[in-house]
């Protein structure tokens, strides 16, 4: 038995996933194992991926012949991951050497640690920033959910392979689900840790998650999956009530996207985002929001879903007038 998996999902990654299986076949830690999903891909991925298996039998391919994104993907890969701990690594990013190693002396020196973060350092082109979180050495469970609500604390972390089995990637939706399994997996913890092996993010302007698109509109089901899932295990009243906040303003966010750039979605594509809000403002319980937001101009719940609407028109044309980056 491994003591850790890594999940890996490739989609047409050919031009970044030797920089990212290198990372993985030097890491410091031997004992891993490593799974790579091929979700499809139509360049030479998979090409790629055979030849790192030939030569290093710590590669496990799995090869999917539909493409249903990285959640899916990784889903597959978890049903074969042996590791007593597993993280991910998206094919584009990479690892520092010591990255597993770091991660592996927290969880074996803390027998009550559940989690463990990386060191996340985002990768632009031409220079790097490090992802800048409160200094922190141990959180509860309930802590770390609360502080990844608003990213605080990253998404990119190790955890232990039973409550990772437990709670799966959500494949509610292809973009945004993720949060959802993080925060569920922050909520299952005990502990809570850091290390300092680094995980370098690499940012690019026209990922889907940065493009106009009818997709940005699945934000709000990624949401309203997650309330159902903290539901069924039973989260705290306080706690179910700062993810209602979390969810009112992911509905303004998303209005706010709407009024910026529907004129670039298709008629159809802007009727489905005005149900999906609609369907997001009924379902958000309005009465647990705190009253600092009841009572803010452009965030206060109203009585009716068409005096929501012409709040948030108004509220974001104001700002538009004045030159603010809405």
């Amino acid at each position: 038995m491994n003591k850790v998996s890594v999940l890996v999902a490739v989609y047409n990654a050919a031009p970044y996933l030797t920089e990212c299986l290198d990372s993985l076949a030097n890491q410091t830690y031997r004992d891993i194992q490593i799974i790579c999903i091929n979700d499809a891909s139509t360049d030479s991925s998979l090409d790629i991926l055979n030849k790192y298996s030939a030569h290093d039998n710590r590669f496990t391919i799995v090869e999917l012949t539909e493409n249903r994104g990285q959640a899916h993907a990784r889903n597959i890969g978890l049903r074969v991951a042996k590791g007593k701990y597993i993280c991910m690594l998206d094919a584009d990013d990479w690892f520092s050497s010591d990255a597993i190693e770091q991660a592996v002396k927290v969880f074996e020196s803390h027998t009550e640690t559940d989690a463990v973060l990386f060191d996340v350092i985002k990768e632009y082109d031409g220079h790097s920033e490090r992802y800048h979180m409160p200094d922190f050495t141990v959180l509860t469970g309930k802590e770390a959910f609360r502080m990844s609500l608003d990213w605080s604390i990253h998404g990119l972390y190790m955890v232990r392979s039973e409550i990772h089995k437990q709670y799966p990637y959500d494949e509610t939706c292809r973009l945004y689900s993720d949060d959802n399994t993080t925060r569920l997996h922050y909520l299952a913890a005990r502990e809570v840790r850091r290390c300092n092996g680094e995980y370098h993010y690499r940012q690019h302007g026209q990922s889907a998650t940065h493009t106009v698109s009818i997709r940005r509109f699945d934000y709000l089901k990624a949401n309203s999956s997650m309330k159902v899932q903290m539901e069924t295990m039973g989260v705290d009243a306080e706690t179910m009530a700062q993810y209602e906040s979390q969810r009112w303003l992911n509905l303004v966010d998303t209005y706010m996207f709407y009024h910026c750039h529907g004129h670039q979605l298709q008629k159809e594509e802007r009727k489905h985002g005005l149900r999906e809000m609609r369907k997001t403002w009924h379902d958000i319980n309005r009465n647990v929001l705190p009253n600092i937001m009841k009572s803010k101009f452009g965030y206060c719940p109203t009585l009716a879903w068409w005096m929501f609407r012409i709040e948030e028109w108004v509220y974001f044309s104001i700002r538009g007038l004045l030159g603010k980056n809405v």
